[in-house]
């Protein structure tokens, strides 16, 4: 038997620059951690490179003053209601001060108890001992702080509602689940929430909103000589200074296809390509949803596309060779995996296996390798992530 299943190696990396050969940096990275490491690479082994030193290495940033000319010259004078936007200094704070900058005047209106991804200041259990409607009922900042009392972040201590007003520049804060609550304050909205944005916009305009734009269309173009992203715009940025922000990368299917040439040449292997954003897990404890990001991975080479398509190897093992044990049972199991048909879908024995995208499923294990603060592994190598029981 073959012992070893699918291992995630964190790799390091120098520290990535504006206008550096990123892709000759992971490569040798990569070539030197297997030969350190003293691990072959593989065919259908996966290199995934975290998006912020590809958008690091593009120089891809705006500033706060950058976003707002875009807002401005999309709205003018007109009063803006910005709804939806999620709970987070490293994630919105300096947007919020770029459309600040560029609206005549701001009305915001918060989700709650949570925002989209569950970052929340108040539980659900609050709200049913208050008697709070969270579908019907809306407050000031005033008077949901009245009924609640201490509303900080449940995690970072941080009270939203007074942080985000005082960005905003002392603006009016209300908070309603309804998007159209904010039409009673002005007809011109930007949508600021992530995955569900084409819902929201629909809503507004259906409920007569003039104009209604979303993050994804702030920043789709370079403002006097920013960072851009035409798909995504503002979505999936993070504070980088005092006043600018890293923007999600562009260009990402160039990267990918260049690197896994490269690799070829370097290594005589087929190795599968991706970029990879927040992981699509949930945090048990606080209830946090991590994907911020707009995808897990806006890029890929074509060997990841699709989704698993595997046998659950208990159900099996529980039904149709439960009569067999020890090396009988062993070879019973590979002989079903190696005739299980090119689609499981709807059939018993996938029952319970995860039917996602591949490229969801390993950019999750990609940022649990890596992590968010100081390992400084920017490039996570994934082996043996193909291969089954029967290999």
């Amino acid at each position: 038997m073959d012992y070893q299943g699918t291992i995630s190696r964190g790799i390091r990396a120098p520290i990535i620059k504006r206008g550096d050969d990123l892709v000759s940096i992971v490569a040798d990275c990569v070539v030197n951690a297997s030969k350190e490491g003293g691990y072959p690479l593989q065919d259908r082994d996966v290199v995934a490179v975290t998006e912020a030193v590809v958008a690091r290495s593009q120089g891809n940033y705006a500033t706060v003053e950058q976003i707002g000319k875009d807002v401005a010259s999309k709205f003018g004078s007109h009063t803006v209601g910005l709804v939806f936007p999620i709970f987070s200094r490293n994630r919105f704070s300096m947007i919020l001060k770029g459309i600040a900058a560029g609206a005549k005047e701001l009305v915001i209106q918060l989700s709650y108890p949570s925002d989209e991804v569950g970052n929340s200041f108040v539980t659900p259990e609050q709200l049913m001992d208050k008697g709070v409607n969270p579908y019907t009922d809306v407050f000031t900042g005033e008077e949901f702080r009245a009924l609640f009392g201490d509303i900080r972040h449940t995690f970072t201590g941080v009270d939203y509602i007074d942080y985000y007003q005082k960005t905003g520049g002392n603006c009016r804060i209300i908070l309603a689940n309804n998007p159209t609550e904010i039409l009673k304050y002005t007809k011109y909205v930007i949508n600021a929430d992530i995955h569900t944005r084409r819902r929201t916009k629909a809503a507004l305009l259906k409920a007569g909103a003039e104009k209604v734009v979303s993050l994804d269309e702030i920043l789709t173009e370079s403002v006097d000589g920013s960072g851009y992203n035409e798909r995504y715009g503002v979505l999936g940025s993070n504070l980088a200074t005092s006043d600018s922000v890293k923007l999600f990368p562009r260009d990402c299917q160039a990267f990918v296809d260049k690197l896994q040439a490269v690799l070829h040449e370097r290594t005589g292997k087929h190795i599968e390509c991706m970029i990879y954003g927040d992981g699509a897990f949930k945090d048990p404890v606080g209830g946090i949803w991590e994907l911020a990001d707009p995808v897990c991975s806006p890029a890929f080479t074509e060997g990841l596309k699709g989704k698993p398509n595997e046998i659950k190897l208990k159900y099996i093992a529980d039904n149709e060779i439960a009569n067999l044990s020890g090396e009988e049972a062993v070879n019973a199991m590979k002989e079903v995996i190696r005739h299980k048909g090119g689609d499981l879908v709807g059939q018993m024995a996938s029952q319970g296996t995860t039917p996602r995208q591949l490229t969801d499923l390993l950019a999750s294990l990609s940022d649990l390798t890596s992590g968010s603060g100081d390992k400084g592994t920017p490039i996570i190598l994934i082996q043996n992530y193909f291969k089954n029981f029967a290999m």
